[in-house]
């Protein structure tokens, strides 16, 4: 079969290998692909994957010797999914290869706003703890986890683990779930919000939490909070964000993902106060994108044994 990878790079920049995907078929590996050179690059393909390259129905409809999409990834908002079924076109994703990726660098994330590994390091080679009169030197006001309310929003299985974690740092884990969640407690959103000294999102991104996270909801968490996403960028008003940050209604923001990727230059959370923001790299381990890769190429080894798996339609 004829397998084309549109935009491989992002997976695989070259520490791992495509050769297991090789032996499956005539492999077509792109680092990216523009929108416009999709039909092209596919025109004689059977097997397509796809990590951000979109795969709408007017693309599908281009294609007529396509019989399965994977998605290099968990969320699959990038196929249309329908059109995909009335062509009989198999469509599959990646679930849960970063868990454990997501909820390290949802902690990173923390421990940076709360201990200032990064700025103390860029510091101390300014030279400021050798001119220092003490042993020590910090100016800022470094605090401790433990004791502290950590709110998850979504109670998946990356919620789960960065629960896990929590609890390891002592700390208090209170979730907002639409489900039922055993052994912790279960709050309405905005109640979570007045309770959190951390919010930390897990959710998908859905018509019903595209901007959970408003003005009026940044409004009822604690000035001294900290909201912390690593889940999807569109959760969040950025421009209700930044003016809360600007003004000192809550203490900062940690993200891992924004609106719009890579941002525009005018962006207000990129000039925010208290707001660290990383290029959405917590899935990106070296260990999650191995598994990616495994399971990717498993499920395409499954469609061609006609025994599909992780199927989305």
């Amino acid at each position: 079969m004829k397998i084309v990878v549109l935009d491989g790079y992002a997976l695989n920049p070259g520490d791992i290998s495509w050769d297991e995907l090789k032996s499956l078929g005539e492999v077509e590996v792109y680092d990216r692909t523009p929108d416009n050179m999709i039909t092209e690059r596919a025109a004689d393909a059977e097997i397509i994957l796809t990590n951000k390259n979109l795969m709408m129905a007017n693309v599908i409809e281009k294609l007529p010797r396509l019989k399965y999409i994977g998605v290099l990834a968990t969320g699959y908002n990038v196929v249309d999914t329908e059109a995909a079924k009335r062509r009989g076109i198999i469509v599959t994703n990646v679930p849960a290869y970063s868990t454990a990726s997501v909820a390290q660098h949802t902690f990173a994330l923390i421990l940076e706003f709360y201990n200032y590994p990064g700025k103390f390091s860029d510091e101390v080679r300014e030279g400021r703890w050798s001119r220092n009169l003490d042993f020590c030197y910090w100016d800022k006001q470094l605090i401790e986890l433990a004791g502290k309310t950590i709110g998850i929003v979504g109670f998946g299985r990356i919620g789960k683990a960065v629960a896990r974690v929590a609890e390891a740092l002592e700390m208090n884990v209170i979730v907002s779930e639409v489900t039922d969640v055993e052994g912790y407690e279960n709050y309405p959103l905005d109640e979570l919000l007045k309770r959190s000294d951390i919010v930390t999102l897990h959710c998908p991104l859905t018509p019903g939490t595209k901007g959970i996270i408003n003005r009026e909801r940044l409004r009822l968490m604690k000035p001294s909070a900290l909201l912390v996403n690593c889940a999807r960028g569109q959760l969040i008003v950025e421009h209700d964000l930044a003016e809360a940050l600007n003004e000192g209604r809550i203490a900062g923001a940690a993200l891992d993902v924004l609106s719009e990727e890579p941002p525009c230059p005018d962006n207000p959370l990129l000039k925010a106060k208290n707001c660290i923001i990383t290029p959405h790299v917590a899935w990106a381990t070296l260990e999650a994108r191995q598994r990616l890769m495994k399971i990717a190429v498993n499920n395409v080894r499954s469609f061609m044994e006609g025994k599909p798996v992780n199927v989305v339609n």
